[in-house]
């Protein structure tokens, strides 16, 4: 077994999970990774760039994804295949993502003509678990598994507000909290106090901040328990409609799907 380069040594002595962490597996992901609506096909050299890896260790890593169907090789370009998306179908298929989320963004879709999505938190991003838009829409990107960073999205806000102050403060203290446009707002205090505003009204509306030319309106979706298990968001073009109208129209909209979906969830 070849020896650990000196970092990734480091890094597992920061793990918690110590030697029992297979860097194998983390390097498989990670290259896997790599690939977006940008980055469709890539060469050896390009992955290895990207990944930080040495290219014989991502070669012997692409080679075992192509073995296993994961990956396919054109000349000297890669690809994945649709293979992949069972790794995405096995978390979609054990959730109430497929069988309650995405036909409730697929409805409203339909019924409003705008897109809908719902999103978990994971780490400091909000990722989508179920989307639909308009067959009539055209968009670039987006889609299910999108992560998009909470500070800066309402499906983020909404779901940050819902912690207290406290883990609010911790989150906001730790996470990475960059611009993405130049209306992000990135100044802590600022964002600190628009999550208590958010947790007093029960929805959050973004405009150019994650995105210019786009807005979003979010609201919480509360568990049983009296948990936020997700959020709920509709998207649309910053010049389709006035802000306010938006909200006129589509609160309403939300707030009771929210209140509906809240039901069915343990």
């Amino acid at each position: 077994m070849p020896a650990l380069r000196d970092e990734d040594a480091a890094a597992r002595a920061l793990n918690p999970v110590g030697k029992d962490f297979s860097e194998a597996l983390a390097r498989g992901l990670r290259i896997l990774r790599a690939f977006n609506a940008t980055s469709r096909t890539l060469s050896l050299s390009d992955i290895a760039r990207l990944v930080d890896l040495p290219r014989a260790t991502v070669r012997r890593t692409l080679l075992t994804l192509i073995h296993l169907g994961y990956v396919e090789a054109s000349g000297r370009l890669f690809s994945l295949t649709p293979d992949v998306l069972t790794l995405a179908g096995a978390y979609l298929e054990s959730s109430t993502a497929s069988s309650i989320l995405q036909p409730a963004c697929e409805r409203l879709s339909a019924e409003h003509g705008e897109t809908f999505s719902m999103a978990v938190m994971h780490g400091s991003d909000a990722v989508m678990v179920a989307y639909a838009r308009p067959r009539s829409m055209y968009m670039l990107g987006g889609g299910i598994g999108l992560r998009i960073p909470a500070h800066c999205t309402a499906v983020g806000r909404v779901m940050l507000s819902s912690l207290a102050e406290a883990a609010r403060t911790a989150f906001l203290e730790e996470a990475p909290i960059e611009a993405l446009t130049s209306r992000t707002i990135t100044d802590r205090g600022r964002l600190l106090a628009l999550m208590a505003e958010i947790a007093a009204q029960g929805f959050a509306i973004v405009e150019d901040e994650a995105e210019l030319g786009f807005r979003s309106l979010a609201v919480p979706v509360w568990r049983r328990d009296g948990r936020v298990g997700f959020a709920i968001n509709v998207g649309m073009a910053s010049m389709s409609m006035p802000m306010e109208t938006a909200r006129e129209r589509f609160l309403p909209v939300l707030r009771a799907e929210a209140d509906r979906l809240g039901r069915l969830l343990i």
